[in-house]
């Protein structure tokens, strides 16, 4: 396994990698270098990702190609950005109910018939040895379902009420001016999980189902999310983002739902942000497109999830000679539906606004595989855990004629969505630690 983590802008390395790859030159560069290096064959046969790396991009790596302030704390200290090149895959299909086992091999521009025997054999040792352990039972406590009387956790917020309110109006404040159309900002929401991050994980695949689930347990942190929105596809040559923006919590009952979906639809302020955004994103992606392959798919389509509501849409190109799968990640971050527009101005103001950095939330979380594809989400309803302390962090758009605390009150439920998952969780927990202290008591009296 190779990870690459980025600090202060230099890549560290841990294991093995080819001397031609940059270190002193960012994230972007290094990735660049590491798909020219590797390659791997397109197998139909085989699920959407099965080699490449994968990991997250955080917001500020977004520094790597525009020049902005980096002034702003960082109380959390995770790497700015962490790949890994995948060597071993067990693929589920949920749709077929079955697992794929699959084993990458480095070979060699030319290997011999010797050298591809040999890696043959390693490569199918260990496939056994993954049939072998995934066959195993494993003593996990059974899913904990929510309680509608369950309270949401204590939290803490980087701002406040108060603060938040008066950065919306500062924010309008440089819209009147022509400063911005538009600018996405965020709170961060702290709390003590008191729970394993993996039981918050499965229970927010219950409570908050959303295209893009994610788990990754990495040494310095620990990232459970269920984010709705991608951050841009390169599917087979196809560029994709697909912008949400607009928001409504859902209806607690059917009628009230509807009534909350047209509230959406038709409001003057949610519709002019999101076709500002959806320009914002043909910007994006006509900048590494052929020209005359950009279209808009989608305009506004109504999406629902468990907590909220979206106005989504979808604009499409092909790639264009000579631009790499970083040329498509460098144009595109971050996404306009979390920083606004003009999108380098905006970032600026939410460098002033925000009151320490956005490190991993805003960014992306996905993979680049090694035959040329992207698949990313946008790291939202996101918690980032490290030992006890969680964080959550939530944004709203800012235009103007935003009232400030309804843009607070729009942070606080998509907050929401994660917190909500937390009791059960630590039911979860409590569960599995008193029934290891249980087993540990029986077998210390035996």
């Amino acid at each position: 396994m190779v990870t690459l983590r980025l600090r202060d802008g230099v890549v560290e390395v841990e294991g093995d990698v080819p001397d031609s790859m940059p270190r002193d030159r960012g994230m972007l560069s290094a990735l660049d270098e590491l798909l020219r290096i590797y390659r791997s064959p397109v197998i139909d046969e085989l699920p959407p990702l099965h080699s490449g790396l994968i990991g997250y991009l955080g917001y500020d790596i977004v520094r790597e190609v525009e020049r902005l302030p980096n002034v702003n704390p960082d109380p959390v200290g995770a790497p700015d950005a962490v790949m890994s090149i995948i060597g071993d895959v067990a693929a589920y299909d949920h749709w077929r109910q079955r697992v794929m086992l699959i084993t990458n091999v480095l070979l060699d521009e030319s290997p011999t018939d010797a050298a591809m025997d040999a890696a043959y054999d390693l490569a199918t040792a260990r496939l056994e040895r993954m049939a072998t352990d995934g066959a195993q039972p494993v003593d996990e406590p059974l899913f904990e379902p929510p309680d509608p009387a369950d309270e949401l956790p204590a939290v803490t917020s980087s701002m406040g009420k108060a603060v938040y309110c008066a950065a919306v109006d500062a924010a309008k404040e440089y819209i009147l001016a022509g400063d911005i159309f538009q600018v996405v900002l965020a709170q961060r929401f702290s709390l003590s999980l008191d729970a394993d991050p993996f039981d918050f994980y499965r229970v927010l695949r219950q409570v908050n189902p959303s295209p893009y689930m994610y788990f990754l347990r990495l040494p310095e942190v620990t990232i459970a999310g269920s984010s709705p929105e991608p951050m841009v596809r390169l599917d087979n040559g196809r560029v994709i983002s697909r912008p949400i923006a607009g928001t409504r919590r859902r209806g607690k009952t059917e009628e009230d739902d509807r009534r909350l979906a047209a509230e959406l639809i038709e409001h003057p302020k949610e519709l002019a942000e999101h076709v500002m955004l959806v320009d914002l994103a043909r910007n994006d992606v006509g900048r590494v497109v052929q020209f005359g392959t950009e279209k808009v798919d989608e305009m506004m389509t109504l999406e629902r999830y468990s907590h909220v509501m979206h106005i989504t849409s979808q604009v499409s190109g092909d790639l264009a000679p000579g631009k790499s799968p970083i040329d498509v990640l460098r144009a595109t971050l971050p996404a306009g539906t979390v920083s606004g527009a003009p999108k380098v101005r905006a970032m600026e103001i939410i460098d002033e606004l925000e009151p320490v950095k956005r490190g991993i939330y805003a960014g992306t979380i996905g993979y680049i595989d090694f035959s040329g594809n992207i698949d990313t989400a946008i790291a939202i309803r996101t918690m980032v855990v490290c030992g006890n302390e969680a964080w959550v962090q939530a944004g709203a758009g800012v235009v103007a004629d935003s009232v400030p605390e309804q843009e607070h009150l729009e942070c606080e439920n998509k907050a929401r969505a994660l917190l909500a998952a937390v009791p059960a969780a630590r039911r979860m927990t409590a569960q599995r630690r008193s029934e290891a202290a249980r087993r540990a008591a029986a077998k210390a009296s035996s």
